[in-house]
């Protein structure tokens, strides 16, 4: 038997969820349009244990979602989870943030074509996004880059291509002459989705360094302009 904590705090989403062999039994999450990821966190971490009637002693590992995405979030996340790791002497398991995603656009719409394509992104400045491209099966068709959208953008792909995450929506009127570009609004990040993969990598006994683990930022942090500065 195994009861693993998923963390995701990614994005602007913060989220945590409880399973039990694979099976959620609690799911906590909030959108936070000022990250205040940092007061949330282990409020929501109590809150998500307590409705699963469990303790933390139960926690068999910790799941974090590793990135890419908000650099201060992402810190946050694994910065706890590195944390619970330490105090309960249990293994962490790092969740590709991306990959997560699009698990959790294969879950919710399993009517897409067998040869759609899918395409998570994470917001980054300005028209940048993360992003990576999955097939139906869970397959990397297109490894993760930080990709500044324009009109050419996917242009080589013909395959009907599916956009979801909190990056997407920005793309949709540069993309617009594209017929075979969609958009799905349904799916954005959270600890549910990473529940399946977390369980696949602990059964593999998949486990990162404790001690030297650090979120997978992408690209180096660029600070916002300060007080006074455009």
């Amino acid at each position: 038997m195994s009861i693993l904590l998923h963390i995701d705090t990614s994005t602007k989403l913060c989220s945590v969820a409880i399973a039990k062999d694979g099976v959620l039994l609690s799911l906590k999450e909030e959108y936070d349009e000022q990250y205040s990821h940092a007061e949330k966190l282990n409020v929501f971490i109590e809150a998500a244990v307590a409705e699963a009637a469990i303790s933390l002693a139960d926690i068999s590992a910790v799941a974090v979602s590793k990135g890419p995405g908000s650099y201060t979030g992402l810190r946050i996340g694994v910065s706890t989870a590195k944390g619970l790791c330490f105090g309960l002497n249990v293994p962490l398991i790092a969740v590709d943030t991306l990959q997560a995603l699009s698990y959790g656009a294969q879950s919710k719409h399993p009517e897409l074509a067998a040869n759609a394509l899918l395409c998570p992104m994470l917001d980054a400045r300005r028209m940048e996004v993360y992003s990576q491209i999955f097939n139906t099966q869970g397959q990397e068709i297109r490894s993760i880059e930080a990709q500044i959208i324009d009109a050419q953008s996917f242009t080589n792909l013909t395959q009907n291509l599916y956009l979801f995450g909190d990056g997407a929506q920005k793309c949709l009127e540069t993309l617009s002459a594209q017929s075979n570009i969609h958009f799905l609004a349904d799916i954005q990040t959270s600890a549910l989705w990473m529940v399946a993969i977390a369980q696949q990598k602990f059964k593999a006994k998949h486990f990162e360094d404790v001690a030297y683990f650090e979120p997978f930022y992408l690209k180096d942090f660029i600070g916002g302009p300060k007080k006074g500065e455009k």
